[in-house]
């Protein structure tokens, strides 16, 4: 497993109570899986019928991964977890 630093972004990170995480993960999926295990609110946030909402947007180092759940981690990386940006 990668040791992985985790950004939640907007009301990700309002309902999880933090900013950041480190956790050892080797996917996206372990990443999601992990945040809802330790910040249930997130579920109904990220999945609706057992799905990754449309909505979530999810970077790794940079990189939009368009839900790529799978994605494989390596040690090191930065996951951002943020709902659609929006301004005026």
């Amino acid at each position: 497993m990668a040791r992985v630093k985790v950004k939640l972004f907007a009301n990700f990170r309002e309902a999880a109570g933090v900013k950041e995480i480190d956790m050892d993960a080797d996917r996206v999926a372990d990443v999601l899986d992990e945040l809802v295990r330790k910040f249930p609110k997130l579920e109904s946030m990220f999945y609706e019928g057992g799905k990754l909402r449309e909505y979530v947007n999810i970077m790794v180092n940079g990189k939009n991964l368009r839900r790529n759940v799978d994605y494989g981690l390596r040690e090191g990386d930065i996951v951002a977890i943020f709902p659609p940006v929006s301004g005026g």
